[in-house]
């Protein structure tokens, strides 16, 4: 099946009532046939719900889901998306061992390499997605895991997947991908040699803003050791919102393409805006890495990042006179959100750590949303002329 056909057809087994739509499974524990049948389900000698902290009929659908999307052998989902890039750190990880980290990542990524991991012994080093050759030489005898997020947030930097699973190969270590920008539908960094997948299910898999959740998909044998972890540790996704998720996949393809047609159109209109520094967007020509975003992702995403002329002042003001789009630090919504990252989802870095991964002042994310795209065009070309402070010459 394709994977339209796979995001709806997917279900879990009917009850007895022969529903057509997959009902909540509101409940906290399952009941035994038996004493025995209790028994065999801790020992996990026969498949089975025992509690939603482990499993639920809601959470399996939605992982079965993203697993056929993802091509991955199975998969665990959770509470939010950084329970799921935790867990994928904290249960592969020991003290002693190393991480091998792209420089730009999301922000709360970084606040976990950075500030919590190293308090356990885990430590880290950060290579440029342009510097191939930093890479291999940061490999060292206690390097166990390769996490790399492509397309970036905010700067869009692409990593070329295939050289990276590749070169994970070599060195034997977990090559884990946040593959949140660009969801199953655009990219599946398993085909290139990915071992873990990661996404947070709050942005394009829900996208309606509605719930936060997360997932973790790839190698059985992987995913086993981190749903021990989870199972012990309780980060699981709630019932609701898987069920929230599930039936949101089943319009992810659709979506995705609405949201990459409408980005690029603005992108292609906004490189002409004289108030911009510049506008990155992977499927633009002049993105330094266009032809790596052509090879391996099939459509552009639905992010474009501008820097606007006058820095964090000016980029205030823009912020303040948007119109439409929503001002909140979610993004994969349907509707258009502008982010100021510097400011927001990225403020803790330190200003040398937010330039290093391509945040500047100036810096303007815009999730596109599904609206009409003149009507999104408009809003922000307004609040670039609005933003814009006369000099004395022309007052």
């Amino acid at each position: 099946m394709k994977k339209e056909t796979k995001a709806i057809r997917t279900q879990v087994k009917r009850s007895e009532h022969n529903e057509h739509s997959v009902p909540l499974y509101l409940t906290s524990s399952f009941v035994f046939d038996n004493a025995e049948h209790g028994r065999q389900l801790f020992s996990e000698e026969v498949g089975g719900n025992i509690y939603s902290r482990f499993s639920n009929p809601n959470t399996t659908e939605f992982i079965d889901k993203m697993t056929a999307l993802e091509n991955a052998e199975d998969g665990y989902a959770f509470a939010s998306g950084m329970a799921a890039v935790f867990a994928g750190f904290a249960a592969l990880l020991k003290s002693g061992d190393h991480i091998l980290a792209s420089r730009s990542l999301f922000g709360s990524s970084h606040q976990i390499l950075t500030q919590i991991l190293p308090k356990w012994g885990i430590s880290y080093t950060y290579v440029d997605a342009d510097k191939p050759k930093d890479w291999e030489k940061n490999i060292n005898q206690n390097t166990k895991m390769i996490f790399i997020e492509t397309p970036s947030n905010p700067g869009l930097e692409i990593i070329d997947l295939a050289w990276v699973g590749k070169l994970s190969k070599k060195h034997k270590l977990i090559l884990n991908v946040d593959n949140c920008f660009a969801t199953p539908i655009i990219q599946n960094p398993i085909e290139y040699g990915a071992d873990l997948v990661t996404h947070s299910a709050t942005k394009y898999i829900d996208g309606q803003g509605r719930v936060i959740g997360g997932v973790i998909v790839g190698r059985k044998d992987l995913i086993k050791e981190i749903r021990f972890f989870a199972r012990q540790t309780g980060p699981s996704l709630s019932p609701f919102n898987a069920w929230v998720l599930s039936k949101s996949l089943e319009t992810l393809s659709i979506r995705m393409e609405k949201h990459c047609a409408n980005a690029f159109q603005l992108a292609n209109k906004l490189q002409n805006n004289s108030e911009i520094e510049f506008v990155k967007y992977p499927f633009l020509k002049t993105h330094p890495q266009y032809k790596l975003a052509k090879k391996q992702m099939k459509l552009g995403g639905g992010i474009v990042t501008i820097v606007v002329k006058g820095g964090y002042e000016r980029a205030k003001r823009f912020i303040d006179s948007i119109e439409l789009a929503s001002l909140t630090a979610n993004l994969g919504d349907t509707r258009t959100i502008v982010t100021h990252p510097a400011s927001t989802t990225h403020s803790k870095l330190s200003d040398e750590e937010k330039e290093n991964v391509g945040i500047f002042p100036g810096t303007v994310r815009i999730s596109v949303g599904l609206e009409n795209i003149e009507e999104i065009i408009l809003d922000i070309e307004q609040a670039l002329k609005k933003s814009k402070v006369k000099s004395q010459s022309q007052k």
